[in-house]
């Protein structure tokens, strides 16, 4: 008798990794995905709106600036994965309110989720014209994930000079 339950357990035990769900690219890739997204929203709206307008410099964009720059090349980046016309050019240069610039954020965000959502393994590779060149549907989303972060660091660094704490920075509550 527990030799026979010895066994079973050993059996299952063997079985399992082939049941368990093997590791994604695709999965991650939007994973990481919607951590910079959440973050960037974070950021956007924990900025005060007399804050928009804020330059550390003349020569740089303001934090606005930054929102709708952020914004219109996740509409770029995403509509070129998708195949699409970019839906929402410009937003950079015609929005500079704090309503506007997250209306315009939350919706290149949600465009760009859809890019994401199809996302597979098996459609990583696919070649996509961006710039000028051909990269894999995986490179350009990547790319998209890479600019965003880019950008918060830019984000941080504009929030922390105004005395606010980033969102990446503030406190986890203990569990």
């Amino acid at each position: 008798m527990r030799r026979t339950t010895l066994l079973l357990m050993l059996a299952a035990f063997l079985a399992a990794p082939a049941t368990a769900q093997q590791p994604s690219a695709a999965a991650d890739l939007k994973r990481v995905w919607t951590a910079m997204k959440n973050t960037i929203v974070k950021a956007a709206d924990k900025m005060p709106e007399e804050n928009y307008a804020f330059k550390p410099t003349p020569e740089v964009r303001s934090f606005g600036q930054l929102i709708g720059h952020i914004a219109d090349a996740q509409n770029m980046i995403c509509s070129a994965a998708k195949g699409e016309k970019n839906p929402a050019p410009g937003i950079e240069k015609s929005k500079t309110s704090k309503s506007d610039l997250m209306d315009a954020l939350k919706q290149a965000n949600a465009y760009c989720d859809s890019a994401y959502d199809a996302l597979a393994d098996g459609n990583l590779n696919d070649p996509i014209k961006l710039f000028g060149s051909e990269r894999s549907r995986a490179g350009v989303l990547n790319m998209n994930v890479s600019h965003t972060n880019e950008h918060y660091g830019n984000l941080v660094t504009y929030m922390r000079i105004k005395g606010l704490v980033p969102p990446t920075s503030e406190a986890r509550p203990r569990q």
